[in-house]
């Protein structure tokens, strides 16, 4: 992320260099490892590498599933900032600007949150009205939270409704749902991890035999049936891995 601007569209993610080197090195391990357990050839892990797209894709999603999180529970703090302001007096607009000190302290000066903010200040300078980007941040975070405060907000504010109770009230809500979703987390929490440790049994146990039972894969190595019945097993246990993560995966 450019620290200087906020992220354009939090449904897309670019990957830095450094996520890159970390993608082909998990990819290339996974390829050697899988082309030597299932197949005991070098070619065929430079074929497994050609799914380094697909497995990019799913660490995209991941990513951006941490960066929305990130951004809902900083978020909830800017509420509790923005209502603690307005209690000391403050107006909405200096109740947002004075929150991104509380930001810098809590997440840092490089956090998305705080990058966001200042975007906000900057924008309320050039006569860019509150209600227009906090709408703008929420349509392009894509968070339930914030899209729904930004609409209330808007109303709110075209209605000159009561802003002190309205955020104060919405502040209350968020840190409810926020705890809520965290007990859910902690409760498949154990389950993911479970599901973690059966990914691996089954390559674990390919190990074991290879190297107590030297020479008993033999006959699936290096001809036609061995190849066949060895691609089903593949298959078959990369379609339990993926279904194991979509029914333990939770995003709340």
């Amino acid at each position: 992320m450019d620290g200087s601007r906020p992220v354009k569209d939090y449904s897309k993610y670019q990957f830095s260099g450094k996520v890159k080197l970390y993608i082909f090195l998990v990819w290339s391990l996974v390829a050697c490892v899988f082309g030597y357990l299932f197949y005991q050839s070098v070619i065929a892990a430079i074929c497994i590498m050609c799914g380094i797209t697909i497995f990019s894709k799913e660490i995209r999603k991941s990513l951006m599933v941490r960066r929305r999180k990130e951004l809902r529970n900083q978020f909830k703090e800017v509420m509790l900032s923005v209502s603690s302001a307005l209690r000391a007096g403050y107006s909405v607009e200096n109740a947002f600007t004075e929150a991104i000190t509380d930001m810098k302290m809590l997440f840092g000066n490089e956090s998305l949150i705080c990058v966001e903010l200042i975007w906000i200040e900057k924008g309320m300078k050039n006569n860019m009205t509150l209600e227009s980007l906090l709408t703008n941040m929420a349509n392009r975070s894509g968070v339930e939270e914030m899209m729904e405060f930004a609409e209330v907000f808007q109303i709110a504010k075209r209605n000159g409704g009561d802003m002190n109770h309205i955020i104060q009230r919405c502040s209350q809500v968020i840190c409810e749902k926020a705890e809520v979703n965290k007990e859910i987390e902690v409760a498949i929490h154990a389950k993911q991890f479970e599901q973690k440790i059966m990914n691996v049994v089954p390559l674990l146990v390919m190990v074991y035999i290879r190297f107590t039972s030297p020479g008993f894969f033999d006959p699936l190595y290096h001809n036609v049936t061995g190849i066949l019945v060895m691609t089903a097993c593949l298959i078959l246990y990369a379609f339990a891995f993926l279904l194991g993560n979509k029914i333990t995966k939770l995003e709340v």
